[in-house]
């Protein structure tokens, strides 16, 4: 029975719950909501709950510290529950992905993320699969910094509610089947390239 490890990033706090740069908290919260459970106990610098899916006990997580410092939360996560990096999961935003897209890799850079840098660097390494979150890009000139801190609005807001099922579905298969299926599935094209 292994204990995977899923791990959302986003920022702590009301003000930044519908942001795009909060994606991945959402997903795993819609994780936790369809196996009718909630973030309730917290352990080091996050919040978690644990879900069986099939024969696995899965952990999930939302660090409490902010995106900058998700490495923080990550590293004793994963030391704590002493999960193999292959059976860890984060989930991020992404915007060099259009909005509703998803991509799961076995490993990769940091896609210029903030929280996945902060993660690499906590880890000491690239090695460990990631749910990467279309946000979409920026308009015109608008700093990327302040577009991920805005709210998913309108259009996009559907098409994200749509994704967020979608994700659950590819965590759940990357749970029971592994990353190659996951990828194979929701990806749309099964080159196992990496992002960088």
């Amino acid at each position: 029975m292994t204990k995977h490890l899923i791990i959302g990033l986003g920022n702590p706090g009301r003000d930044y719950a519908n942001n795009r740069h909060n994606v991945g908290f959402m997903a795993v919260d819609r994780l936790a909501k369809t196996h009718n459970t909630a973030f309730t106990r917290r352990q080091g610098k996050a919040l978690v709950t644990t879900v069986r899916l099939g024969e696995e006990q899965v952990v999930l997580a939302k660090p409490q510290t902010f995106m900058n410092l998700s490495g923080e939360a990550v590293q004793s996560l994963v030391k704590f529950y002493d999960v193999p990096l292959a059976d860890l999961l984060i989930c991020f935003d992404d915007i060099d992905l259009p909005t509703g897209a998803i991509r799961l890799r076995p490993e990769g850079g940091s896609a210029g993320q903030n929280g996945m840098k902060s993660i690499i660097a906590a880890l000491g390494t690239q090695g460990f699969p990631r749910l990467r979150l279309g946000v979409g890009r920026p308009p015109g000139r608008m700093d990327a910094a302040a577009y991920v801190l805005q709210d998913f609005k309108g259009f996009d807001a559907d098409v994200i509610d749509a994704t967020l099922d979608k994700a659950v579905q590819a965590i759940e298969t990357f749970v029971k089947d592994g990353i190659v299926t996951a990828m194979n599935r929701f990806n749309g094209s099964a080159d196992g390239a990496t992002d960088d």
